[in-house]
């Protein structure tokens, strides 16, 4: 409950930057949606340290977030190895 807005924004950013039908543009989104993603990877700490949410629920999200960050950063070299 307490992480839908970020993780939302997250998706919501690559599906701003993808309709925008510039791979510049697309790029600058992707960025967004890693600093959304960075955001939630503090809220997920916050909540950790206010103790609700247990230390190994903390953790298998934390690795999805790491995991969602390679992903879009191996987009974002995508998009700019097709650029140059």
């Amino acid at each position: 409950m307490f992480i839908a807005l970020p993780s939302i924004s997250v998706s919501s950013n690559v599906a701003e930057g993808h309709g925008r039908n510039s791979p510049k543009e697309f790029n600058h989104f992707l960025g967004i949606a890693l600093g959304s993603l960075a955001e939630l990877e503090t809220q997920l700490l916050l909540l950790e340290r206010l103790n609700y949410i247990e230390q190994a629920r903390l953790s298998n999200v934390l690795k999805a977030t790491d995991e969602t960050a390679k992903i879009l950063k191996g987009l974002q070299k995508s998009l700019k190895s097709t650029n140059d």
